[in-house]
């Protein structure tokens, strides 16, 4: 059993992960997330701790935002969208068993860095990296995200979740190095 709640979007999201693992979850009804859902997973991160597991879409990134901003210290499970989309669907429910132990497994729980700490990437990394400004850095976001377990995003959010998920400049460079020999 998973110790920590883990909070989905929907109904059929929650029975995809119980086909995956046994653990509780918080469903939040979709991007409308309301005060009494919050109220909620503010309980179950005090008691037990929470893992956010949304859709890797738009709606999904609105909901996993606004839950880790009114519930601080939340952990973070990403699918890869290609994991999660059938028939044109992308979404929790449409992720096999594996899919989703998978993301589980990768877990990255979000820290605040010292001010200090120059083991992490800068922006200047991200440039170098072809991962801003150069014609191809939305497809290398997109691998280097998957690589990383952090899911895609646009760059400064790349940075930010480079930064809060305190991924170190080796991890990065493991996974550039990666990013270099599929071509991308």
């Amino acid at each position: 059993m998973i110790k920590e709640v883990i909070v989905v979007e929907g109904r059929d999201d929650t029975v995809a992960v119980k086909r995956a693992v046994k653990a509780d979850t918080i469903e939040t009804g979709g991007s409308a997330v309301n005060e009494t859902v919050l109220r909620k997973i503010a309980l179950a991160q005090e008691r037990r701790g929470v893992i956010i597991l949304t859709d890797p879409d738009h709606a999904g990134e609105r909901i996993r935002k606004i839950v880790a901003n009114k519930v601080p210290g939340c952990k973070h499970a990403f699918l890869r969208e290609a994991d999660a989309t059938r028939r044109g669907d992308i979404g929790v429910e449409n992720a096999s068993p594996e899919a989703i132990r998978e993301a589980l497994a990768r877990v990255h729980t979000e820290t605040v860095p010292a001010e200090t700490d120059d083991k992490l990437i800068d922006w200047e990394d991200l440039i170098d990296a072809g991962l801003i400004v150069h014609p191809s850095a939305a497809a290398r976001r997109r691998v280097i995200g998957e690589l990383l377990g952090i899911g895609y995003c646009n760059g400064k959010q790349l940075y930010k979740r480079l930064t809060v998920f305190r991924i170190s400049r080796e991890e990065f460079a493991a996974a550039l190095a990666q990013l270099e020999d599929e071509g991308v």
